[in-house]
């Protein structure tokens, strides 16, 4: 991470001087995420597998974004975003995990919630729009895992706050109001890793602006005796306004 970090600041500083709106520029989005998930668990030595033993499924999924773009030279853009991942399943372990016992019927629940705040620069914004910058994300997550009868019951918690750079491209097919595009973030230090990026067709008229696509998140990240190597991905669409 302390390679990283100042990299990724100096291209920051490196780009700001080329990199502001001409006017100011305010949009929100809200979207559907229709995802798989895939992958592990860890609580100390025990692991179990999410999927195929888990079973869990999707339940309630929100994505939130705002943005704010300005003229000032020098100070980045600022973008805000929100995703909420809520999945439940009933399953049977293989072997046992955390002192839940094997065999039985276990129900399960993933709570996991994400904030990025973003500050980025436009390096590009013509026909072809090109953003760079640097992401701080919020995550809390929390798998718990029970046996039927709730006699016993085990807690993964993964809470940190993680860096990661940040990078957005957008081609918009002229006078159409059409457009395709690629945005993610992504960090990898000591072992963990996280990324996550968007493949969109969007189209805009009159500041409403329309976006579907996929979407894929992958977390490898250890938080003390707990860990969880999860990807989510699968389908999305979103609807906003900008201006």
């Amino acid at each position: 991470m302390k390679k990283l970090i100042p990299a990724a600041t100096a291209c920051l500083f490196v780009a700001a001087p080329v990199a502001q709106a001409d006017v100011m520029g305010i949009g929100a989005t809200i979207g559907y995420w229709d995802s798989d998930l895939s992958g592990t668990a860890a609580s100390g030595s025990d692991r179990v597998d999410v999927e195929n033993e888990l079973d869990l499924s999707n339940n309630d999924e929100v994505n939130l974004s705002a943005f704010l773009e300005h003229p000032v030279p020098l100070l980045p853009n600022v973008r805000l975003s929100y995703v909420r991942i809520d999945q439940t399943g009933r399953g049977e372990l293989s072997s046992g995990f955390d002192g839940v016992p094997a065999g039985v019927p276990v129900d399960s629940e993933l709570d996991w919630r994400q904030t990025d705040l973003t500050l980025y620069y436009e390096i590009l914004d013509n026909w072809v729009n090109l953003d760079l910058g640097l992401t701080a994300r919020d995550l809390d997550a929390e798998l718990e895992v029970s046996d039927e009868a709730g006699l016993t019951r085990s807690t993964t918690d993964v809470d940190a706050v993680v860096p990661m750079v940040y990078a957005a491209s957008r081609f918009d097919l002229p006078l159409t109001g059409l457009s395709v595009g690629v945005s993610g973030n992504l960090v990898s230090y000591g072992g963990d890793s996280l990324y996550d990026y968007d493949l969109f067709g969007q189209y805009q008229i009159y500041g409403v602006q329309v976006r579907a696509g996929y979407r894929e998140m992958a977390v490898d990240y250890e938080d003390g005796d707990d860990s969880l190597d999860i990807d989510v991905g699968g389908p999305f669409a979103s609807v906003g306004f900008n201006f």
